[in-house]
């Protein structure tokens, strides 16, 4: 529709967007949990169509302890973006454990430009998750975050906090503040705060991120409180609209563009009414206006619209929707930022190589796909519910633990594989496709020998079903069954685990050598093709 934003604007797994508008500029960060290098940022000049702009959490030392050994789904969460006294200020968590306890390490980074260099990571507070900085117009500054609570007879998610925080030393400075407990809508989180017309303005989460999920607003005139709840309540939620197509709608962050005013939020969208959605949580933009000095959205109502209106400054703009991508190898282009690495960077020339076969990505077989250390692995984001991905593989492995293909991946106990890998039996290569559904392993096909080295791969996905098929040199066969590509995703993810699980579903390159570490496979290209 002309003039219209369609929903949403950062698609697939691109959660708990923190904006940030500096001069003409407007930025987007974003979640990646345990994808390497961390935290996403796009860039704008529009609020239309959004680029990658940086992935600031790159080098091992931004993260101090690392994320080798993180639970699924844990590693960076929401990340919050601001900018003051000529910086942009990042600050993140890195969670490390999901019990009774969460281990929540909160750090700050800084940079000149968004691009970096970003400075090495301050530990700021370990207290809970989502933190946030707020700089106010007095120049100064404070830290806020959910407090997390263990003791067993407390709720866990015990509210938020806020303490100052000094820019110099970058530590926490004077005493901490138990400031707000929350709403009845419950789990309170990812507190952010907007000074305007004299008040301060307190955006939260509520509700859980799943199908509960909502923002909730409340305002005081001074951060000591005490806060009062909108009249607008909750701000945005879909909680009681099971069919809005932006189910899960919460986790929002003011941003405006001139006079208008939108909010960024968490969605998601069910294949089905309340079912799975393999894209993960995604980003979204409404378009707010203030009553009575209230955000309210411009429908009138708490409900997500899947088309909004553009700003008036970008009226003329065409918004992309096709985020379909052809890499091609080469040692002089390096891979593309959509291309993300489990847990840690991989290392040129000792995990993967552009330079020793011009033309082909190579990759050294690392460890397997249930491993939460090191993989040889790069994927993208699924961004749409309909796409083609397709390589090319040349692979001569000489045991059946040497094995390399192309992977549809959630996290180590959710994907579907197929691989080439040498079968001793048969005294040939073979192709298979392998299922790892939460732990339970089976096949996906009969095992089909190869004669060469080389084969095409390709993986045709159409919302909750996927085929795999090869070509070895007599055009595209079928591969095995249909697989249940909904099952890549958080919500049957959770019915397997018993616990919150927080990604996306992914599609790419991998290697695997559980011998001697000796093998490598080499992949001409890499196709996804959304239809």
């Amino acid at each position: 529709m002309a003039n219209r934003i369609h929903n949403p604007i950062l698609p697939g797994f691109a959660p708990d967007a923190s904006a940030l508008r500096v001069g003409q500029d407007y930025y987007i960060a974003t979640s990646t949990f345990d994808w390497w290098p961390g935290i996403e940022i796009y860039h704008s000049r529009d609020l239309v169509n959004w680029s990658w702009a940086a992935a600031p959490i790159a080098r091992r030392e931004m993260v101090p302890s690392e994320m080798l050994g993180n639970y699924n789904s844990g590693g960076l969460w929401a990340p919050h973006l601001s900018y003051a006294d000529g910086l942009f200020w990042l600050v993140y968590t890195d969670v490390k454990s999901a019990t009774a306890f969460k281990d929540t390490l909160n750090y700050v980074t800084t940079a000149p430009d968004i691009t970096g260099p970003w400075s090495d990571p301050t530990l700021v507070t370990a207290s809970g998750f989502d933190p946030s900085l707020f700089h106010d117009d007095d120049g100064r500054h404070y830290f806020l975050n959910m407090l997390f609570d263990w003791r067993l007879e407390n709720p866990g998610f015990a509210g938020t906090v806020i303490q100052e925080f000094d820019p110099v030393t970058r530590r926490l400075v004077g005493k901490r503040s138990h400031f707000y407990r929350g709403t009845s809508l419950g789990v309170c989180e990812g507190p952010q705060i907007l000074k305007k017309d004299g008040w301060y303005y307190l955006l939260c989460a509520a509700g859980g991120t799943g199908y509960m999920h909502a923002a909730t607003v409340a305002r005081a005139r001074t951060l000591e409180g005490p806060f009062e709840e909108s009249p607008f309540f909750p701000l945005l939620t879909a909680r009681d609209d099971p069919d809005n197509p932006l189910q899960k709608s919460g986790h929002a962050c003011f941003i405006q563009i001139g006079e208008e005013w939108y909010i960024t939020h968490i969605c998601a969208r069910p294949l089905t009414r309340r079912g799975c959605c393999p894209l993960g949580r995604e980003t979204a933009l409404q378009k707010i206006e203030w009553v009575d000095g209230w955000p309210r959205l411009i429908n009138g109502s708490c409900h997500p619209d899947l088309e909004v209106p553009m700003p008036r400054a970008a009226a003329q703009a065409v918004q992309l929707r096709d985020h379909s991508e052809a890499v091609h190898f080469s040692p002089a282009s390096p891979l593309p930022p959509s291309f993300k690495t489990l847990r840690t960077p991989l290392v040129p020339e000792k995990d993967y190589s552009l330079t020793v076969r011009p033309g082909w990505l190579r990759l050294y077989g690392g460890q397997s796909l249930s491993s939460h250390h090191k993989q040889t692995l790069f994927a993208r984001r699924w961004q749409s519910f309909r796409f083609t991905a397709e390589t090319r593989l040349d692979f001569s492995p000489e045991s059946f633990q040497q094995v390399a293909g192309l992977v549809l991946f959630y996290d180590t106990c959710n994907w579907i594989y197929a691989y080439v890998t040498w079968d001793e039996v048969r005294r040939s290569r073979i192709l298979r496709v392998l299922r790892c559904d939460y732990k339970d392993f089976s096949y996906g096909s009969e095992a089909v020998p190869l004669t060469g080295a080389v084969v095409k791969l390709k993986v045709e996905v159409d919302h909750a079903q996927a085929r795999f098929f090869h070509d070895a040199g007599e055009g595209w066969q079928p591969l095995g069954d249909v697989q249940p590509a909904d099952h890549l995703s958080d919500d049957y993810v959770e019915t397997r685990r018993g616990r919150c699980a927080f990604t996306g579903a992914m599609v790419g390159l991998c290697a695997q050598d559980m011998d001697a570490r000796r093998s490598y496979a080499d992949f001409s290209y890499f196709l996804y093709q959304e239809r």
